[in-house]
């Protein structure tokens, strides 16, 4: 005998919803990251050409370069990482906690250019400028196997986006009453993209930087709870 409780239809359209609602959350968090990491990686390699060429021309010295590529690379990264999600932000600062100093860049270039026991205090001034030009060049090069594995994780951002809008087609296109259908996709969808981000941000000052398993946790639940409850009220 068939079980027409209406309660129970309830429970799994609610339960419905709020799994559109993640895909959609998923598909935003995937794609506003992807494209945080794409714009650094191009903001950082037109710092560095820019300033390749003043170096160049002579109208900075190679040690100024050095100098304000290592503030610029800084700069930018803390940007992006401000415009990108919660779950982004946590896995860059899993990756990378914060810059290095120009100080530590000097002494890693020289080391990797001349070896482990070198004194850059000691080398020519050819030679430093060389590990200063290597420092501008190096701050416009992002990790190549993160950029790439973004690039693919936007493209299955918007994939999520794109079937999560067909599924709300189709959710509206067979209801009786359209614009309230409507309203409510739209208002469900919305909550579970909004509660992701407060969720994920809400667990980032619990578990603190750079813990990205957590930070998914949080923004996932936060996404199901505010998609659940906008479903619940509506």
């Amino acid at each position: 005998m068939q079980n027409d409780d209406p309660k129970d239809r309830a429970a799994f359209d609610s339960a419905i919803q709020a799994l559109k609602a993640e895909i959609a959350n998923a598909g935003a968090h995937l794609s506003l990251d992807a494209s945080a990491r794409l714009a650094y990686t191009r903001q950082i390699q037109a710092m560095a050409n820019d300033l390749q060429f003043e170096a160049m021309s002579g109208r900075i010295t190679w040690a100024q370069a050095a100098e304000q590529a290592q503030v610029a690379r800084n700069t930018i990264m803390e940007i992006i990482r401000g415009r990108s999600t919660p779950i982004g932000r946590a896995m860059a600062q899993s990756l990378k906690a914060e810059g290095k100093t120009l100080n530590e860049l000097i002494a890693r270039k020289a080391q990797q250019i001349h070896g482990p026991t070198v004194q850059f205090d000691r080398l020519t001034a050819a030679q430093q400028n060389a590990v200063y030009g290597e420092i501008v060049q190096s701050a416009g090069r992002s990790n190549p196997k993160v950029t790439q594995t973004m690039r693919g994780l936007s493209r299955a951002g918007r994939g999520l986006i794109v079937l999560s809008i067909a599924l709300s087609v189709y959710n509206v296109a067979t209801a009786n009453d359209k614009a309230a259908a409507a309203g409510k996709e739209l208002a469900v969808t919305g909550a579970g993209i909004g509660g992701g981000i407060a969720g994920g941000a809400l667990a980032g000052l619990a578990c603190g930087p750079g813990a990205p398993v957590c930070v998914t946790v949080g923004a996932f639940v936060g996404g199901a709870l505010a998609a659940f409850g906008v479903d619940f009220l509506w």
